[in-house]
């Protein structure tokens, strides 16, 4: 039987552990990152309860919810120390292209977020999320029916300014054009991660985590997951961990250092934008082959020519 062209690493305490920093003594709620969730819609209140409950027990320092203004009353009303807001919805209680200022104007503040649970689906819906992909420049975790809205066109996907975290269960892979009844889920994965320029979580008892390099398999995946709301917990818990910078794949990594440096709009002397950007080249291509169509176009969407790496410039027909 011929062995796999990958090698994926399976989650333990050990390795969960050393990803997660231990909090300082004297820290605040502004230490430990502000993260916007847009979810929920008429008759799918509970998606947004769980997701916001979910970032907070995951340590996020502030949580703002954003939800259909028909249904605030109701997720107001059960709220706890999350922060929730009404925006413009659509008749049927679900956000629309109205929302899109109200939901900018926040967008500069935050340090992640969570779009998907429990919005719903409709046209416009679909515009909006694509509209907010163009648009987010923090990282972004696109959940449940946040993956449906760009299921029919996800190489949109590609030309997002900032990471995209995907979570689909096996119905939402399919629809992005995966297969999850390949005979190699893992490989299946990766290939779809590939295209899309996104990290992939691919749920079942074995969930597979990968940027299309790395690979992590989690094992500890049983039957009392099973019912409806897991997703919206684990999506919660997600933009907890990327609000915090716990960004434990290398191309995250890389992102974060540029967006960090990027909100400043200011980059110094082009001396120190080359040695940001072959900072962030080592920590994005530490495996494989390093000149790959992926690497170029992150990097030359976010540095001058001049500042690319030499293997990169060297790529013909790239520029």
């Amino acid at each position: 039987m011929a062995r796999p062209a990958w090698t994926a690493q399976c989650t333990d305490r050990k390795l969960i552990g050393e990803l997660l920093p231990v909090r300082r003594r004297e820290s605040h709620k502004g230490d430990y990152g502000r993260v916007l969730l847009l979810c929920g819609s008429e008759g799918l209140t509970g998606a947004a309860r769980l997701a916001a409950k979910a970032a907070l027990r995951a340590g996020s320092g502030l949580v703002y919810l954003g939800v259909p203004e028909k249904i605030y009353p109701i997720i107001a009303a059960g709220a706890g120390s999350e922060i929730v807001f009404p925006l413009p919805c659509d008749e049927a209680g679900r956000l629309c292209m109205a929302s899109l200022p109200a939901i900018t104007e926040r967008l500069s503040k935050m340090d992640a977020v969570l779009l998907g649970p429990g919005l719903g689906r409709a046209e416009e819906l679909k515009r909006l999320v694509q509209a907010l992909l163009s648009i987010c420049r923090v990282p972004l975790v696109l959940d449940a029916d946040g993956i449906n809205a760009v299921a029919a066109h996800i190489d949109v996907l590609r030309g997002c300014a900032c990471p995209v975290v995907l979570t689909p269960h096996d119905g939402e892979f399919l629809r992005l054009g995966g297969d999850p009844k390949a005979a190699d889920r893992t490989q299946e994965a990766m290939r779809l991660a590939n295209r899309t320029h996104a990290v992939l979580l691919l749920k079942g008892s074995r969930t597979v985590i990968t940027d299309g390099l790395n690979i992590y398999v989690n094992h500890t995946g049983n039957p009392g997951l099973a019912t409806g709301g897991s997703g919206d917990v684990l999506a919660g818990m997600i933009v907890a961990l990327l609000g915090q910078h716990i960004m434990p794949l290398p191309q995250l990594h890389g992102y974060t250092a540029l967006l960090l440096i990027s909100r400043q709009r200011n980059w110094g002397s082009m001396a120190w934008c080359r040695r940001i950007c072959c900072c962030a080249f080592r920590d994005f291509c530490h495996k494989g082959d390093i000149c790959c169509e992926k690497n170029w176009h992150f990097f030359s969407a976010h540095f001058p020519y001049c500042c690319l790496p030499a293997r990169l410039k060297a790529l013909p027909s790239r520029r």
